[in-house]
């Protein structure tokens, strides 16, 4: 398992004069074309300099956009679709809004890569003009602005994926096949977002454009390796990502940033036509999905995805059409039994997220529900097979596209985690790793069907509730683990992040939840003690708090059905 210190371990030379003048070149020249870009439009650009000093820049956009731009860009995606439908607002009038925004957040941020609104103002032209001409949409996001990872291609735009040396070298021929189904039903593409060096990192920061900030607290990670996303949606530069998740990718950003965000099953939504290291490996295989401002975007995201039939030109896929209907209350349970995983039995969370755990579980037992601890099974057992599963080939393909692009340090972290003494694995290995992956979910689908006998429903728990990470959004350079996200990308089950509230450090007091479950006071590891030697409240103020529920495999529209239910009973347990 991780210690958090261990040395760098590839062949990247730190030093070489010709890979750092290379990078530096393509890092000029990419953050160059970018600005000139932005700056064809000097009207949405800062009138003022916001010091770095300046933590918490979360409100600074509403105060430079119109009132009809502010309100806007405060509606979530699904009532953005309907303004547009109804004609209360064009198309046009709507990228304009996101696209101002959308510079004011880079300037706060550094969250974008790709800048193209010429195309996205274009493009809502049509559609509006469309709907003039017929009475009629397009589809079911017409002209809904939609930010795209940067490593997901959109056709005529760089793929870097986050590397200087694939940087203008990877200009996409042709759309990956969520982003073709994005246009398909209407939604218009504007810019693409920033994701780490090498993607397997749950930070954001690369030798392109350097580091993402957080915009509640910029000395504070907005996660990755969706962290643009998360940058931007949460600044209202975007109503609706399109992020990718393999350890966490999705749901971490979303909850360090304080938004919504689904990692669904990977054999139900299209994920064909992303660039990164690990293309080919399906021994573990990264989730596409939505980042959102609301609960209800991420169910019109998959059943817009869905809806287009990705299985006829993505065979991996499974023909399993969009339920809306139990995503909005058909065969919820009315009363669910809800798991509450409180620690991994690896790494404790730190206070304010044990705090959310302890306020949801009260509000879901006024709300009539019931609540049952779930016992951590094999959480470094999990890491183990895991770090396999992300190496097979021993990091071979990091370390070759990394000798012109010097690790950065969250790179640096993972590839220190590479097993086997970085050596590939053999295919006789790679079958007993595979057969362990296998054996792991058994068991730990065994103890969930087994949780009946802790129930008073007669049937086992409906659904998993845990923290998304053992801290809140964390100084940068410092995730050391996980585990609380990747072992259910193990399992290949879904996951919802949503938020609960906001942490303030003035006068905090955390929660007493020793009748909830015992937990040890001192560290069980080196993680651990790093972990805990992390925490401090003024570290962490003004970060957003969020949690995670975890359903079973291709269950996603069940799991959505009953995140509304949690949610439901959060507000009838508010004061």
């Amino acid at each position: 398992m991780p210690d958090g210190t261990a040395p760098l371990s590839c062949n990247a030379t730190l030093t070489d004069p010709s890979s750092l003048y290379m990078q530096k070149t393509v890092s000029d020249r990419k953050i160059t074309d970018r600005q000139a870009i932005l700056d064809r439009m000097p009207e949405w650009n800062l009138t003022e300099i916001i010091p770095n000093t300046v933590a918490d820049v979360s409100n600074v956009p509403k105060l430079h956009l119109t009132p009809q731009e502010s309100e806007i860009v405060q509606m979530d995606a699904t009532g953005l679709a309907a303004a547009i439908r109804e004609r209360r607002y064009t198309a046009v009038e709507v990228i304009r809004a996101f696209c101002h925004s959308a510079t004011i957040a880079q300037s706060l941020t550094n969250c974008l890569t790709e800048v193209f609104f010429d195309e996205g103002l274009k493009r809502a032209a049509e559609l509006d003009k469309f709907l003039e001409e017929t009475g009629q949409v397009v589809g079911p996001l017409h002209g809904v602005p939609v930010s795209i990872k940067d490593h997901i291609c959109v056709e005529g735009h760089d793929t870097a994926a986050g590397y200087a040396s694939w940087a203008y070298k990877m200009i996409a021929t042709k759309d990956a096949v969520a982003v073709e189904i994005l246009r398909k039903a209407g939604a218009i593409l504007y810019v693409k977002t920033a994701n780490p060096q090498t993607l397997l990192s749950l930070e954001t920061n690369n030798n392109i454009y350097g580091r993402t900030l957080n915009p509640f607290n910029r000395d504070l990670s907005p996660g990755g390796s969706s962290g643009g996303e998360s940058a931007l949606i949460s600044l209202h530069g975007s109503p609706l990502g399109l992020g990718t998740d393999i350890g966490g990718s999705i749901r971490i950003p979303a909850a360090h940033c304080g938004l919504y965000g689904l990692k669904g099953s990977v054999c139900r939504m299209p994920h064909a036509g992303l660039m990164g290291s690990h293309d080919g490996m399906d021994a573990i295989i990264g989730a596409l999905g939505p980042i959102a401002t609301s609960a209800r975007d991420l169910a019109l995201f998959c059943r817009v995805m869905l809806e287009y039939q990705p299985w006829l030109v993505e065979p991996p896929l499974i023909e399993m059409p969009w339920k809306q209907e139990i995503v909005d209350g058909e065969g919820i349970p009315k009363k669910l039994t809800v798991a509450i995983l409180w620690d991994d039995g690896v790494v404790k969370p730190h206070p304010p997220i044990l705090d959310a755990l302890k306020y949801t579980k009260d509000a879901l037992l006024r709300a009539g529900h019931d609540v049952i601890n779930w016992n951590p099974i094999d959480h470094e057992l999990h890491w183990e097979i895991l770090t396999k599963l992300y190496f097979l080939d021993g990091g071979e393909e990091y370390k070759e596209v990394l000798k012109d692009d010097p690790p950065v340090p969250q790179t640096q972290w993972i590839l220190s985690q590479i097993p086997n003494g970085g050596k590939p694995f053999t295919v006789a290995e790679i079958f007993k790793i595979n057969l362990e992956r296998e054996a792991f979910r058994a068991k730990i689908a065994a103890y969930w069907n087994a949780t009946v006998d802790s129930t008073n429903t007669g049937r086992p728990v409906d659904v998993v509730l845990s923290p998304v990470a053992p801290t809140l959004a964390p100084p940068h350079d410092t995730t050391c683990w996980w585990g609380y996200t990747s072992y259910w990308n193990l399992m290949d089950f879904p996951g919802a992040v949503f938020p609960v509230n906001r942490f303030y450090a003035q006068g905090y007091k955390p929660v007493d939840i020793s009748e909830e479950i015992e937990l040890p006071q001192q560290p069980r590891n080196m993680i651990d003690r790093a972990v805990m030697d992390q925490w401090e409240p003024l570290t962490y103020n003004n970060a957003p708090v969020s949690l995670q529920l975890i359903g079973r495999r291709l269950n996603e529209e069940k799991l959505l059905g009953m995140l509304q239910v949690v949610e439901k009973a959060l507000c009838l347990g508010k004061d």
